[in-house]
C-alpha cells in the first residue's frame, strides 16, 4: 500500500509524457466548403465596365486544388473556368493563384476581352466564422483578350457566396 502514491506519479507522468509524444502541432488548413457566391465585378480596361459576377468553387478536399468558373456579366458575357492553387493563411482564409481561359464573344467587350484567351485569377476567399457565409475578391487577368488590339484586359470582383 505504501507504493501506490509512486505507482500513481508513475502512471501520471507516463500519460502525459505519451500525450506530449503523440500530439501534433496544428496547423491551419484550406478553408473547406465549395461555395456559389455573386457580387459586382469592374473592367478595367477599354474603358471602365460594370457588371455582376456569379462565382462557383468546388473544393477538393484533403487537397489545395480547387475547380473555379466565373461568369462576368457586362456590356457582354464571359465565363472564366480556372484550376487554383489554395494557400491557406488562417483557419478562414485562403489565397489562391487560378489559370484558365476567359470564353468571351460577340461584338461588344466583355469585362474581361472579347475574345478566348488565357487567365490568371489571383484571389482570396474568407469563411465569415460559425456561418455558411464566404466573402470573396479576385482579379481576372486576360492575355491577348481583344480581338482588334490583342492588349490585356483586367478586372476587379468580389462578393458573397453561401458554402455548400
Amino acid at each position: 500500500m505504501k507504493h501506490i502514491p509512486y505507482l500513481v506519479s508513475v502512471l501520471g507522468a507516463g500519460s502525459v509524457l505519451s500525450l506530449v509524444m503523440c500530439t501534433q502541432p496544428a496547423q491551419a488548413q484550406v478553408a473547406y466548403g465549395s461555395y456559389v457566391g455573386i457580387g459586382p465585378t469592374v473592367g478595367l480596361t477599354d474603358g471602365v465596365q460594370l457588371g455582376g459576377v456569379l462565382a462557383f468553387r468546388y473544393k477538393l478536399l484533403e487537397s489545395p486544388i480547387s475547380f473555379r468558373a466565373q461568369a462576368l456579366i457586362g456590356n457582354n458575357t464571359a465565363v472564366v473556368p480556372t484550376v487554383s492553387y489554395d494557400v491557406p493563411l488562417n483557419w478562414q482564409t485562403d489565397a489562391y493563384l487560378g489559370a484558365g481561359l476567359v470564353l468571351a464573344g460577340g461584338g461588344d467587350s466583355s469585362p474581361v476581352g472579347d475574345k478566348i484567351s488565357f487567365a490568371l485569377q489571383p484571389g482570396i476567399d474568407y469563411v465569415i466564422p460559425n456561418s455558411n457565409t464566404v466573402l470573396f475578391g479576385n482579379a481576372i487577368i486576360a492575355f491577348d483578350a481583344y480581338r482588334n488590339s490583342g492588349g490585356t484586359a483586367v478586372s476587379v470582383q468580389g462578393g458573397v457566396g453561401l458554402r455548400f
